[in-house]
């Protein structure tokens, strides 16, 4: 039996992921979230809780999926100091972790990372006290996932915007500045992955995805928000900023394939991008989303809402030419799909 841990296993990503794994899957998984914004297993879980196990929470009759709510740092500091915490706390017959992703990170939209940089800075706390316990407990394989937040924020203006790659975030030269404390603490996490890596021998992948939206993502980001606003008909329509910054929309069903392909595929800490490769700015989620909806309303620019860059997209060429990898989730009907979620 292998043993997995997921951080942050019950925001938007992880639970999509733990879905996807007890799926595919015969292995335990171990869930960790301190629910400040996650959904409770309970809440998205189709297997029945089963029993309480101490402070875990028990999951499905083949007791496959086990829920630690907490901070996570906390859990790591236990486990730092007792490597057998598991096996010795709960009676559970394994020392080591086979994969662990780590999703755990203060999250948010623009609003958060905008309105509160130093909050969303707590994820520099969070990823060095995983990565030193990874470099501790070497467990298999591990999934860091980071962001396209990460890019130099001067390749994303009106005036240079340009398709990313993988290569422009290079450590060897200086790169430019990341998006806001939540870019910085994602290229910091990278760094710290590829350490890892190459001093202390430890399997890790990093992922860089664009804009992942699904039906089951919390109404603070902007896809799940336009899409309800649509179904209500909202006339005007309100659009923060002038509605003109692109970003590249990938469904989550494809962020997951990518995430399992760069965990089978990738040793060195390096990351790969997740995304369509294409520009699509918010008028035109707009559009798509009333015209689901059969209206076609007044737009009302926010102009005095964040909006970040102006264009934000993925050079998708490494990616195709090097596993063959392309979205199978149209933008019309990943967006169809969170239409109709929104309108149940």
């Amino acid at each position: 039996m292998k043993y997995h841990l997921i951080s942050g296993a019950c925001g938007f990503v992880g639970r999509n992921l733990v879905k996807r794994l007890y799926q595919t899957t015969s292995d335990t998984l171990i869930l960790v979230d301190d629910l400040s914004v996650g959904l409770p297993p309970g809440q998205w879980l189709t297997q029945p809780q089963q029993e309480n196990l101490q402070d875990l929470e028990v999951y499905g009759q083949d007791r496959r999926i086990l829920f630690w709510k907490g901070d996570f740092r906390i859990l790591l500091g236990k486990m730092t100091i007792n490597q057998s915490y598991f096996q010795d706390t709960y009676q559970l017959p394994f020392t080591k972790f086979t994969d662990v992703y780590h999703f755990a990170a203060i999250v948010g939209g623009r609003a958060k990372i905008d309105g509160d940089p130093m909050l969303v800075g707590l994820d520099l706390a969070i990823d060095a006290e995983f990565f030193y316990w990874v470099t501790r407990h070497k467990p298999s394989r591990v999934m860091y996932p980071s962001s396209s937040a990460a890019y130099p924020v001067h390749m994303q203006t009106q005036s240079h915007s340009v398709a990313l790659k993988e290569s422009d975030i290079d450590f060897a030269i200086l790169q430019g500045t990341p998006d806001m404390t939540y870019g910085w603490s994602k290229l910091t996490g990278e760094f710290l992955a590829q350490i890892a890596a190459k001093h202390y021998g430890i399997s890790v992948a990093c992922v860089r995805p664009f804009s992942g939206y699904g039906e089951d993502q919390d109404l603070t980001y902007p896809i799940p928000a336009i899409a309800r606003r649509a179904a209500r008909k909202e006339n005007p329509f309100e659009v923060w900023g002038s509605g003109k910054q692109g970003r590249d929309f990938v469904h989550i069903d494809d962020c997951i394939d990518c995430i399992l392909l760069a965990m089978d595929n990738i040793q060195d800490g390096s990351a790969i991008n997740i995304g369509s490769g294409k520009l699509t700015n918010f008028l035109e989620i707009i559009e798509l989303m009333t015209r689901f909806a059969g209206y076609s309303p007044e737009i009302k620019p926010l102009l005095d809402k964040p909006v970040g860059v102006h264009s934000r997209y993925a050079d998708m060429s490494f990616m195709q030419n090097t596993f063959g990898w392309k979205p199978r989730i149209s933008l019309e009907e990943g967006m169809r799909r969170v239409y109709e979620a929104a309108c149940r």
